[in-house]
């Protein structure tokens, strides 16, 4: 499948997640899905929408736990001043958690923080980030 957009939906029947890309190829032998230039929106009605974009996704089964690889980047649809960004993160879908055991950068209007490792719930917006952690944050100006 070619330039494709996939909308899955929650128990209520509103989207969830909304998964754009250039290519996904699926494989029988192995029930596993490929895609290239994956864009994944998750979406939780009254909450930030988060995107996640990657080079390529892949996934076996019902896609509830995908690894994202290369030039990985997550963002808020609404708020494109803070970005997190990693060579592989994996995506628990059902839980909304991302995380990976190598380098991370995340950058903000005052700052940038870097670490080896992380864990993330989206929902929660909460950060663990696990080792090496540095950081530079510049104060916003008080007037």
């Amino acid at each position: 499948m070619s330039n494709f957009t996939m909308t899955v939906m929650n128990k209520q029947g509103k989207p969830s997640r909304i998964i754009t890309g250039e290519t996904m190829t699926h494989y029988p032998e192995n029930d596993s899905t490929e895609i290239y230039a994956p864009i994944a929106e998750i979406i939780e009605q009254g909450k930030a929408t988060w995107v996640i974009r990657s080079n390529k996704a892949y996934t076996e089964g019902k896609g509830e736990d995908i690894l994202l690889t290369g030039n990985v980047i997550i963002t808020q649809k609404d708020n494109k001043d803070i970005e997190l960004s990693t060579e592989k993160l994996n995506l628990d879908t059902l839980n909304d958690n991302v995380y990976t055991d190598l380098a991370v950068s995340m950058k903000s209007p005052h700052g940038t923080t870097n670490s080896v490792g992380l864990h993330a719930s989206l929902q929660e917006k909460t950060i663990n980030l696990h080792s090496r952690v540095k950081g530079h944050y510049d104060a916003p100006p008080t007037n």
